[in-house]
């Protein structure tokens, strides 16, 4: 495992005991055991027409052959079309799947040819919307379009400033959207399209009630798209609300699959020993890649990356309650390999799209399986077998 230095002689020493734990998963440790592993099929897909076959824009063509983009992904070969149709689409699809894009390029061409055109993307993180609007950004060159993202932990006041300068593209989170709704600095009316990505993790996150809200300032001829990893009762109960009944399904994955990553599970007796057996886990690990650390709580997260730091290790932690721009620095740092460990919660990982994670370490116990397949499926991509421990107290 790639560290910063040799060897240090510190060990772990005993933590807060709420800032490493809460309530112990239901789960047993056979949930965590999966012997046959098969490696991942690469996709032979083939798309039936090329980004060439579309009639987009000629600046908005040149942007995606410039990003080296063919023939769309599966998920943009089949919702593109209905979307430049102006239908509503419910998307059900992973992370990694091309799914900003998906949305993003028939969007930008509705604004390059359609002055009339406003839209808002909600996203459930500050992280998921800040990829969406770099992606924005790089397809959107030379379109004479501008964006603003409104999330918290940035100035307000500046992106009140991008609104009222007239910006037809408004990408942020549901908390911070709601604030400028209600100080009557962004009117929803106005808008004609509204995305709502990764809608699954906004209901469990509890945003239910704002993006009704929401949906509902909207006029009732709207665009609406729907996008997710999984079909729950919730999000139907929303759909039914919201989409236009002729809407079109994509639905590609239910789930991650689990199938081509082994997984197994690491046990310990008291915290002193699961603290050292994290350390011989990462010091025994050789392959290159990154590793992805999962811990249930702020705090415990904080805990891990100081005495991980102590001990030489390249690690970095995100949650919710650092600063924006240091949230942004540390994955900007994870995705280089500046640092190969990052320790997370489950809400700071959401909609993160981070390539060549080797390894899972779920640190704390998921509270359920859905979460536990959510979690590991961050490894084991693009025909590679990947690898999953769970730490288990005996």
């Amino acid at each position: 495992m790639n560290r910063r230095g040799g060897k240090s002689p510190h060990s772990f020493k005993r933590g807060n005991k709420s800032s490493q734990r809460k309530p112990k998963s239901t789960l047993k440790s056979h949930n965590f055991i999966h012997r046959e592993v098969q490696p991942p099929e690469v996709s032979t897909h083939v798309a039936e027409y090329s980004y060439t076959d579309l009639d987009l824009h000629a600046n908005l063509q040149h942007n995606i052959k410039e990003k080296g983009y063919t023939k769309p992904t599966p998920i943009q070969e089949q919702t593109i079309p209905p979307i430049l149709r102006g239908e509503d689409v419910l998307g059900i699809a992973q992370t990694g799947s091309g799914k900003t894009a998906a949305f993003l390029i028939p969007l930008l061409d509705k604004l390059a040819k359609n002055q009339d055109e406003n839209i808002l993307i909600l996203a459930p993180t500050r992280e998921l919307a800040e990829q969406i609007n770099e992606e924005f950004r790089s397809l959107g060159k030379k379109l004479g379009l501008f964006s603003v993202l409104c999330v918290g932990g940035q100035s307000m006041r500046k992106q009140i400033e991008l609104i009222e300068k007239g910006s037809r593209m408004v990408i942020g989170t549901p908390g911070r959207i709601m604030d400028l709704t209600e100080k009557g600095k962004l009117d929803i009316s106005r808008m004609s399209t509204i995305v709502l990505d990764e809608v699954d993790r906004m209901l469990d996150m509890g945003f239910i009630e704002d993006i009704r809200y929401l949906i509902r300032e909207f006029p009732e001829e709207r665009h609406s798209l729907f996008f997710s990893a999984t079909l729950d009762p919730k999000i139907q109960a929303l759909m039914q609300e919201f989409l236009k009944p002729s809407y079109k399904e994509v639905k590609l994955q239910d789930s991650p699959s689990s199938d081509h990553i082994h997984q197994d599970i690491v046990t310990y007796s008291h915290p002193e020993e699961k603290q050292r057996k994290l350390k011989e886990l990462l010091e025994d690990y050789q392959e290159d890649g990154k590793v992805l650390v999962f811990a249930n709580t702020k705090k415990g997260v904080d805990f891990l990356e100081r005495n991980l730091q102590k001990l030489n290790f390249a690690a970095i932690g995100i949650h919710g309650d650092k600063e924006q721009r240091e949230r942004k620095r540390t994955l900007n740092q994870f995705k280089s390999g500046e640092s190969n460990i990052l320790i997370a919660t489950d809400v700071a990982a959401r909609g993160l799209d981070i390539n060549n994670v080797s390894m899972v370490v779920n640190y704390d116990a998921p509270d359920n399986y859905d979460d536990y397949i959510h979690r590991i499926g961050r490894t084991g991509r693009a025909g590679a077998i990947g690898k999953a421990r769970t730490f288990v107290e005996e």
